[in-house]
């Protein structure tokens, strides 16, 4: 773990919790996806069916216990078209129920001719920027996203996502041996906190490894990190 990593306080529980919560959403399935690398991952996390105001409360819920936790200070939230404009707003939202009210901005992917044109619409960005999204696969949305903090004048100081998949990267279709979390971490200097990670579902199967489907799926998800999986 480097001093760009922070792990929550109580990061365990709410780990479990958040995975429970996923599950019971169906936004954490179980069966053969494939990915973005191309590969068959007998796990899949799809952020977008927090599809409800209930289900999506309740995530911005998580991403604020997890953030204040963390101890990772910023000075106003970045959402990144498209996942990540809904769940900065909700964040944002959630933030200031809780006494830490930030502003917020997102991008278009296009640029806007008209009106006050641009492709940036909310508060002016500046200082340090925490982007929220869901998860990360190749890193290439945060590399966007510090581009356009950047190119605002302000500073892409850390980033929130949901689930770290803790799995190897792929650059021109070739396995790396960083996953992108640690990729933005290391090398472009951001702090990453996440809510859960690969590890965290592992030691939910395994706590339920009593019931036959779970201890096949954790033996499955198991076997994927043996083989893609990262450390750190």
């Amino acid at each position: 773990m480097t001093d760009q990593t922070v792990a929550p306080a109580g990061a365990d529980a709410l780990a479990q919790e958040f995975v429970r919560f996923a599950l019971e959403c169906g936004v954490l399935r179980f069966g053969e996806f494939k990915t973005k690398a191309g590969r068959m991952s007998p796990y899949f996390f799809n952020a977008g069916l927090f599809c409800d105001g209930a289900r999506l409360g309740r995530l911005a819920q998580f991403y604020a216990r997890a953030l204040l936790a963390s101890g990772i200070e910023f000075d106003m939230v970045f959402g990144p078209a498209y996942k990540g404009i809904v769940l900065a707003a909700a964040v944002s939202v959630e933030l200031a129920r809780l006494g830490h009210n930030r502003p917020f901005a997102y991008n278009r992917k296009e640029a806007k001719d008209h009106g006050e044109g641009g492709t940036l619409v909310g508060a002016p960005l500046s200082g340090r920027v925490l982007i929220v999204d869901d998860v990360m696969s190749a890193g290439t949305a945060a590399r966007e996203s510090i581009a356009l903090i950047r190119g605002a004048g302000a500073t892409p100081h850390a980033m929130a996502i949901a689930l770290d998949r803790q799995e190897m990267a792929t650059e021109n279709g070739q396995d790396v041996p960083h996953s992108a979390v640690q990729y933005v971490r290391d090398a472009l200097g951001l702090k990453v906190c996440a809510i859960a990670n690969l590890q965290d579902l592992l030691h939910y199967l395994a706590a339920d490894s009593a019931d036959a489907p779970m201890r096949q799926h954790h033996d499955k998800v198991l076997a994927y990190r043996a083989r893609y999986g990262v450390t750190g």
